[in-house]
């Protein structure tokens, strides 16, 4: 692999991203204090920082490099295209080829109807579309009054005014004005959070409910849509019972309201199908796609829209106002190509269901006897344990994201790149990770949670 030289020293560098450099959800303040890891270079499912120390990303970057880092192949395939060409938009009757081949690779994946693009630049963009494309498909149909979407609370679909509306995530609503109108939130399938004293089957019966009465609420006429993650990721890997997604789909079919899957995290491979709606079993009538598209090598995101949307959509909708300069870039398109030809010859769907996905979530399961895990749950190459203060209870910890804040920090020492979501600690590892690097994961993780313990006790926390 090559590695870069004359990298400017460490120093220098935090210099100047303090100076200069505006990082996304961040205390620019406390990070400017504390000073920021600088990552020069990555391999396999290694980071290196500039001082040369080696991480193990459990986090796959930010939930999407599937197919680890160093594949060559795919930079290869992005420098061909552009050598061949680099750019053009798909506005005034163009398109290119890189664009039409991966619109076609992407329909051959997706489940059912699913078989239309739109392509974006991101998840947040995806999202920021369906929310279009849900009021618009509407009006064509005659309903225009169908324009409120129903989300969930801790939900995460994005950070622009759209999206971040959708998203349940209060702390982003308290800054700008959001939700923006016609957004409304339910509560989530967050068994060990919220509902632990009823069953797994009640719970995704409640929750159905729940849809119903706020259809009931708002009026089934003036209802577009209802979304959700299949796993509810930066909300701490929250998985649902088995029956929820069923359930929600017999509401959302029964009262007419679109069904919208953010594959976001879950597509490509992560939940060990190609999309988290396969592995729930349900049926969306659109999907946001974006970060194992193409394994972060460049961006792209997409949304897949089925027939029964996509076809009364094209034939009564004249012009569809929307659109951005660089969705559907060849370059990007290249990069999408090659990684999922990738995913696909090296079976990472299937390694992600019952081959190292399987000794994963053997291996994960095992940290549930540490003193301070209350759940380790996990599904496919996803993963989260819950920190608690006493395991039978279920009692959390008074500052919630204190000691998980502690334990992500305990984590990196550890030599380990584990997220904390409040005190939700999670993982999501590269699909093509091997069992020895899994071993590393879990035991990395024990030091971390070991050093968070008595770090606890040492301040009173528990």
């Amino acid at each position: 692999m090559l590695h870069l030289a004359n990298i400017p020293p460490t120093a220098e560098i935090q210099a100047s991203d303090a100076a200069h450099h505006l990082h996304p959800f961040t205390d620019a303040k406390q990070i400017n204090a504390q000073k920021t890891r600088v990552i020069t270079r990555a391999e396999g499912v290694y980071v290196y920082e500039s001082d040369g120390t080696k991480l193990i990303d459990g986090m796959a970057g930010l939930w999407c490099v599937n197919v680890g880092y160093g594949r060559e192949r795919i930079a290869e395939a992005v420098h061909r295209q552009m050598s061949q060409l680099a750019y053009y938009n798909t506005f005034f009757q163009c398109t290119h080829p890189m664009v039409t081949e991966l619109a076609e690779k992407i329909a051959s994946v997706t489940p059912g109807t699913l078989k239309h693009v739109m392509f974006t630049n991101s998840g947040s963009e995806s999202n920021e579309t369906i929310i279009r494309i849900v009021r618009h498909y509407w009006g064509c149909m005659g309903k225009p009054a169908k324009t409120n979407i129903i989300s969930r609370k801790l939900g995460y679909h994005g950070s622009s005014m759209g999206s971040a509306s959708l998203s349940g995530m209060t702390a982003m609503h308290r800054q700008g004005g959001m939700p923006i109108p016609g957004i409304h939130h339910i509560d989530p399938p967050y068994w060990f959070g919220h509902d632990g004293e009823m069953s797994l089957e009640e719970l995704g019966l409640e929750r159905a409910k729940q849809l119903n009465t706020m259809i009931d609420w708002l009026g089934e006429d003036n209802v577009g849509a209802f979304i959700g993650e299949p796993i509810q990721g930066a909300a701490g890997v929250l998985i649902p019972p088995a029956n929820y997604w069923t359930e929600i789909q017999k509401v959302c079919r029964a009262r007419n309201v679109l069904l919208i899957a953010d594959e976001v995290i879950c597509g490509f491979g992560r939940t060990g199908k190609w999309f988290g709606s396969e592995t729930f079993g349900f049926e969306p009538d659109m999907m946001a796609l974006a970060k194992g598209l193409s394994s972060g090598y460049l961006p792209i995101g997409a949304v897949a829209v089925a027939d029964r949307v996509a076809l009364p959509f094209i034939e009564k909708s004249g012009e569809f106002y929307h659109g951005y300069t660089y969705a559907g870039h060849p370059a990007a398109c290249a990069a999408a190509l090659e990684n999922i030809k990738i995913i696909e010859e090296e079976g990472l769907v299937e390694n992600a269901a019952t081959g190292t996905g399987a000794y994963l979530r053997k291996r994960w399961a095992e940290l549930s006897d540490h003193e301070m895990v209350g759940e380790a749950r996990s599904v496919g190459m996803i993963g989260a344990l819950e920190l608690v203060p006493n395991k039978k209870s279920r009692k959390r910890f008074a500052d919630e994201g204190k000691v998980g804040t502690m334990c992500r920090n305990n984590s990196v020492k550890a030599g380990l790149v584990m997220r904390a979501c409040w005190d939700r600690m999670v993982i999501s590892p590269p699909l093509n990770i091997a069992e020895h690097e899994i071993d590393e994961i879990v035991s990395k993780a024990k030091v971390a949670l070991d050093a968070t313990w008595k770090q606890v006790k040492a301040e009173g926390l528990v």
